[in-house]
């Protein structure tokens, strides 16, 4: 089940950030889907670092005609040591809209925060909720560079290339 992504909380999960970018005038209308995180403090065992690890299913539409690859980054700034990076994956092709549980989409995977290449799921310490970031981007350039950079890396060959973004959180909370 796919939720439409709406501008308001539903559940206590912002569904939500849209974030519109002008680009020569005219507002791109970006949407992006989540479908991991039904209700609040959960998420499905199979994304989850201490579950099958598998990245989550993604769908986004409205990206641009000129776009020429799409990239996604998904972190945690609720980490202890500040934000944690769980996923960075980039050049995928531009006609890529959807990514099914555990795909990469034929994109190339960067390094996340565990020094891994590819997904690496929730497992907050303690008993405290954290939040999760779908970043996804839309860009003006084919390729970002050769597979495992790290997202530092990843941000700067973005720069100046992203055409439209969205970003949709989830929320965790381990049970202990």
């Amino acid at each position: 089940m796919f939720f439409l992504l709406v501008p308001h909380h539903v559940r206590g999960i912002d569904l939500k950030r849209f974030l519109p970018l002008k680009k020569r005038g005219r507002r791109w209308r970006f949407t992006l889907v989540l479908t991991p995180f039904p209700r609040v403090n959960r998420s499905p065992k199979s994304i989850r670092a201490m579950g099958k690890n598998v990245s989550p299913p993604l769908k986004w539409s409205g990206v641009p005609q000129n776009t020429k690859s799409v990239a996604i980054i998904a972190d945690d700034p609720d980490a202890p040591s500040g934000t944690f990076t769980h996923w960075v994956l980039y050049d995928l092709p531009a006609k890529t809209t959807e990514l099914t549980e555990g795909s990469s989409g034929g994109g190339k995977a960067g390094v996340n925060g565990f020094r891994e290449t590819g997904y690496g799921g929730p497992c907050p310490p303690g008993n405290s909720a954290h939040r999760y970031f779908f970043h996804v981007y839309a860009l003006d350039i084919e390729s970002l560079g050769n597979p495992s950079l790290s997202k530092q890396d990843v941000t700067a060959a973005m720069k100046g290339h992203i055409l439209v973004e969205g970003q949709v959180m989830g929320t965790y909370r381990r049970k202990h």
